[in-house]
């Protein structure tokens, strides 16, 4: 079984796919180091909570992407960060990343933020539900 695995490196890969994203990382965020400068831009990859549901596990995702902010650019991080997330969205939900093991379920949620960590970054948080074909045999 690589259901985990699987989700994890379709949504990095197509993350690093993208023009406004130079690093992108998983797991706990507070385990970044994401004091160097040239992480950035930075997306990251939070899979939550799953739930079986006898064929499929659905999964809670988080995607964390951000960039640096220098003087007066906060809005145009937020624009670049936010487009970001649509394409990835958007590959999910008719792309690459769609076909009959991985399924977007519901609509996605973002959240802005602008002061969440120690370095003056600012982005968006897209959660969003993912439900894949459990490839796991009884045998």
């Amino acid at each position: 079984m690589r259901t985990y695995y699987t989700l994890l490196d379709k949504i990095k890969t197509q993350l690093l796919a993208d023009n406004f994203v130079e690093t992108c990382t998983s797991g706990d965020i507070y385990k970044v180091d994401i004091d160097k400068q040239s992480l950035y831009p930075l997306s990251h990859v939070i899979i939550g909570t799953g739930t079986y549901q006898e064929r499929v596990w659905q999964f809670s995702v988080s995607v964390i992407c951000m960039d640096l902010v220098d003087n007066e650019n906060e809005d145009d991080v937020l624009n670049t960060q936010l487009a970001v997330v649509n394409r990835l969205m958007e590959v999910m939900y008719r792309g690459d990343l769609h076909d009959e093991k991985y399924q977007v379920v519901g609509n996605p949620s973002v959240e802005p933020f602008t002061d969440r960590f120690e370095n003056d970054v600012a982005g968006w948080t897209c959660t969003f539900d993912v439900q894949v074909i459990n490839d796991m045999t009884i045998c």
